[in-house]
């Protein structure tokens, strides 16, 4: 039985931090080394951190991460490393690095790069056309980066019919969104068993900007069985042991493969071998405990999501705390708790900001959050500052009714504040708003929008409960109390103000905007639904006018499919009606 121990990196790149990058890559080399891998792989461009974006046109960065790979290369001795860069020659790639006892023995470029949602792969990168295996200590290995393994006739095809591939290695950096690893798991199984060799597939972790990276490598086995999975939103070296002969076997009572056959010519342009370490496997020391199979919670998932998002966006900049506006309401509360999860609830400050509109009941709520979370809970009243603007304005506004105005007024008296909080202390401020909120234009520019990082930016309201029902639940505390839970959500910027006065229920809004926003419905194909044509052409004419605003929204942890920024691209001028 030849047995070829393989270990997957699971690692945290940040983007730029070419040092740190490198520094990680070689401690995770010596950590694979000990337990006797045979080979180690790191995710795509593991060496400057995904998705570089333009800093792929400065052309020292090029160098740079070509400088960086080169000190990786040197510390590489015993082992071999696959590592994802940036690759130059006459034009820039998206590679993965083949290397072993202190060279480079050779790189694989990305032949499909991804141009739809949040990636923009052609504006930087030249596909590749090359589809190699590599011979490492015997075992016939292919290599190819996430894209690649989408299309069933891709790169993993040719290595495995032409170049007889018993293992592919995918390295990733594949962005989650919620469920998203039961589409990865059915199409990596499909391959494995179609190809009849095993798949190792390795996926980044971490977070950047809106992007969240879940992790969760997959290993399956030349059946399509999953035989080992890596924990989500978690770094981790995840290190198996695969019978080779196993790939064999199956090929030899499968007859699939040898139909499938093509041109010979084709054969030689595309697939080539590529001898990587000539030595032969040996039996290993040190026995490994059973391989792990890890299957997310729905709602869990979310919430991790959210708290490895928040934590690597306030780190990666270099912020240490962070304050929030505490309104007494389920939004703020759980931005809150997520922070605390994310920093610590030493690093996590609320500012409770009421005014003449403010019910008792939410100061209550706000400080009975905060003594639970274990935050400090600032009181900030905006009466007197808000009374001020009413009298500065009261000549220009002279005949004219109360309205939206001077709700708005409180809003960005309430976003002044928290500003001046920050600049003073260097506390970046989170804005509480979500999804549905946003989609409407339910939020006031430079008031409750105004922040650094918008952690529930896409969290629709009634997700939202269903998280504070999971925290309570996993926590075993209710951090939520039953009067947050249930409530009227309120903006309390006028008397007896509910969002229902703006808004339809939460619970009738949120399906009809996830099927016009993140499903591109028409309002015909919505209403049939069960939802009125009118209530449905009311919400889609408030997305639509509120283009603006959500254009000037701080970044936000993606969770969905279609999230608000570089996943939905629409004009703010723009003249074509859909209703």
């Amino acid at each position: 039985m030849r047995v070829f121990r393989l270990a997957l990196a699971q690692i945290n790149s940040t983007v730029g931090d070419l040092a740190d990058n490198v520094n990680k890559i070689k401690q995770y080399i010596q950590k694979a080394k000990s337990w006797e891998a045979d080979l180690v792989t790191f995710p795509e461009l593991a060496v400057t951190g995904y998705p570089p974006e333009d800093l792929l046109l400065k052309s020292q960065f090029i160098e740079d991460n070509l400088k960086a790979l080169d000190r990786i290369v040197k510390s590489t001795v015993g082992i071999t490393a696959i590592v994802g860069f940036v690759d130059k020659n006459s034009d820039i790639y998206n590679a993965a690095a083949v290397i072993h006892n202190r060279k480079l023995a050779a790189v694989y470029h990305k032949k499909y790069l991804p141009n739809y949602g949040v990636f923009d792969e052609y504006r930087y990168f030249k596909e590749g056309n090359q589809y190699p295996v590599y011979l490492v200590k015997g075992a016939r290995i292919g290599i190819n980066i996430c894209e690649d393994i989408w299309y069933p006739e891709g790169p993993s095809w040719y290595q495995a019919n032409y170049g007889g591939a018993e293992l592919i290695i995918n390295i990733n950096a594949s962005p989650y969104h919620i469920g998203k690893w039961k589409t990865r798991e059915k199409m990596l199984s499909t391959r494995a068993f179609d190809n009849e060799l095993y798949v190792a597939y390795l996926n980044l972790v971490g977070g950047q900007d809106e992007l969240v990276f879940d992790g969760h490598s997959m290993v399956f086995d030349p059946g399509g069985n999953l035989i080992a999975s890596g924990k989500q939103f978690e770094e981790e070296l995840m290190i198996v042991d695969l019978d080779l002969d196993a790939s064999l076997s199956t090929r030899l009572h499968d007859p699939r493969a040898r139909r499938e056959q093509r041109d010979i010519q084709e054969q030689e342009n595309l697939v080539s071998t590529v001898t990587v370490d000539e030595s032969e496997l040996k039996p290993k020391k040190n026995k490994l405990p059973p391989a792990s199979i890890f299957r997310p919670n729905p709602i869990k998932e979310i919430y991790d999501a959210l708290v490895l998002g928040t934590r690597d966006y306030v780190r990666k900049n270099g912020f240490k705390k962070v304050v929030i506006g505490l309104s007494g309401g389920i939004d703020s509360a759980m931005v809150a708790a997520i922070a605390v999860d994310a920093l610590g609830k030493e690093n996590v400050t609320g500012v409770f900001m009421p005014s003449q509109f403010t019910a008792q009941n939410s100061y209550k709520d706000a400080r009975e959050f905060a003594k639970k979370s274990g935050i400090e809970l600032l009181e900030i009243p905006i009466d007197e500052t808000y009374d001020n603007y009413l009298q500065d304005l009261k000549k220009v506004f002279k005949g004219r009714r109360f309205d939206i105005t001077e709700e708005n007024i409180q809003a960005r008296v309430r976003g002044n504040l928290l500003m001046a909080l920050s600049n003073k202390f260097g506390w970046l401020v989170l804005t509480t708003g979500n999804k549905s909120e946003l989609a409407c234009g339910y939020a006031t520019l430079y008031g409750d929008m105004a922040g650094g990082f918008a952690v529930l930016k896409d969290i629709f309201k009634t997700t939202v409960y269903k998280l504070a029902h999971f925290k309570n639940e996993s926590s075993g505390k209710k951090l939520f109390s039953d009067s947050l839970l249930k409530k009227a959500p309120s903006a309390e910027l006028r008397k007896n103000q509910k969002d229902t006065d703006t808004l339809p229920p939460y619970e009738v809004l949120d399906p009809v905007l996830k099927a016009y926003v993140e499903e591109d419905r028409s309002p015909e194909e919505i209403a049939k639904n069960g939802y009125g044509l009118k209530l449905v052409t009311n919400v889609i004419e408030m997305v639509d006018k509120s283009e603006y605003k959500r254009r000037q929204a701080p970044p936000g942890v993606k969770v969905t499919t279609r999230a608000f920024g570089k996943d939905r691209r629409l004009p703010i001028t723009n003249r074509y009606i859909s209703l």
